[in-house]
């Protein structure tokens, strides 16, 4: 399996779990049900349309999955664990976990297409750092929005992205 198109795939099952799991009240239920199927689909669409470009040559030789990335997965696993531990000893709702994780899975997008050269992922790590920003602003006035505006719109880009990408392959 090509290093690119896994990477594409890692994305969009990680968009999917994100609306899956945040697409609850305050969502009207029908909506929720209607997002989950969406991403569903989409993500069957990423599968269908990765295996059929898997015998194009790629277009880098580099290794997608070497040592920085390997960096960067690292920094995002100490945030990610630093930040809970945070949040809880702040007391902040449930809500802000989902906030944090679209924030740091944002940067460390951000710091994948400075690693990779790659300027197209660099929009779906502006996108999710801005989700999750603006989920941990919502907190204080909103907290019940934040599973939305951080999880499914976060899943949304993640899959907006993934399909993109692989349709660029």
């Amino acid at each position: 399996m090509r290093q690119q198109f896994l990477g594409v795939l890692i994305g969009a099952a990680f968009g999917t779990v994100f609306v899956l799991v945040n697409s609850g009240p305050p969502l009207p239920a029908a909506l929720g049900w209607v997002l989950r199927a969406l991403a569903v689909v989409v993500l069957a669409a990423v599968v269908v349309l990765g295996l059929r470009a898997g015998g194009r040559p790629t277009l880098e030789d580099r290794p997608v999955f070497g040592p920085g990335y390997r960096v960067i997965v690292v920094g995002e696993v100490v945030l990610l664990v630093a930040g809970f531990f945070v949040l809880s000893l702040l007391d902040a709702p449930v809500q802000a976990n989902v906030a944090w994780i679209a924030t740091v899975v944002g940067l460390h997008f951000v710091a994948l297409a400075s690693a990779w050269k790659t300027r197209s992922i660099l929009v779906v790590g502006a996108v999710l750092t801005g989700l999750g920003v603006a989920g941990l602003a919502l907190l204080g006035s909103e907290p019940e929005w934040v599973p939305f505006v951080s999880g499914v719109l976060s899943g949304v880009t993640l899959l907006g992205g993934s399909l993109y990408g692989v349709r660029r392959a």
